[in-house]
């Protein structure tokens, strides 16, 4: 029943986006959203992760299932404090929890459309080999559902973190930077906590050697689908 409850919270995020970000503004049950939004979107990236794993191997499986939440909450939890003392200096009103809770709603969003792609993903890894192609169809589906993700949460700050008075020119062009450093962030930390498929016939890795950067391997993945080694 508790369960449910969470999705019924998630739903409201989704149905009535209004007013559930107007409750965020108010402060109304604000712990109950937050618990609600953290188990929901740690769910759905833990099945992602999980399908994208199963490429690997079930040790890769269960390591991606439990790394791809742990990405999404540690680049919360990295730019949370810089978005938060930004906006109180500049004459933001609202507390930590409110700010947490509108970041989540972002979070919340990208997990339910990862979801939505799991049935794509899986029919790619059930019927093609190509590894570098699949990486290129991750990226390209993280990418979409990130851009989605942080487009409704820019969205968001104007009814949340009051975009109007003092100082709220100043305000929304912090939030403005600070999506770019959040974006930057996770993908670099993604990169950090690799692999998440596990490159064919290799052993089975928690972490692999920190060495060259998310965009240059991106730029080889291309590379070598275009011909060129």
């Amino acid at each position: 029943m508790q369960g449910i409850k969470y999705f019924e919270v998630l739903i409201g995020l989704l149905r009535e986006r209004q007013t559930f970000l107007e409750d965020i503004r108010q402060g109304v049950r604000l712990p109950n959203k937050i618990i609600s939004l953290l188990v929901c979107s740690s769910l759905f990236l833990a099945i992602y992760g999980g399908i994208i794993g199963a490429y690997h191997s079930w040790m890769q499986a269960l390591s991606s299932a439990i790394k791809l939440p742990a990405l999404y909450l540690i680049t919360l939890l990295i730019c949370l404090p810089t978005l938060f003392f930004s906006n109180i200096i500049f004459g933001s009103k609202r507390t930590f929890g409110q700010h947490f809770a509108l970041v989540l709603t972002a979070v919340s969003v990208t997990s339910v459309l990862l979801f939505s792609f799991a049935p794509i993903t899986l029919f790619f890894l059930i019927t093609t080999n190509n590894y570098q192609f699949l990486i290129l169809l991750n990226v390209i589906i993280f990418a979409l559902t990130g851009f989605i993700g942080i487009s409704s949460l820019y969205q968001a700050t104007s009814i949340v973190l009051e975009q109007d008075g003092e100082g709220s020119t100043t305000r929304k062009k912090i939030v403005r930077s600070w999506l770019f450093l959040y974006a930057f962030v996770g993908s670099q930390l993604g990169w950090t906590l690799r692999p998440f498929f596990g490159t064919p016939d290799s052993t089975f890795q928690l972490f692999r050697e920190r060495e060259g950067n998310f965009y240059l391997s991106v730029l080889q993945s291309i590379g070598y689908l275009l011909g060129f080694r």
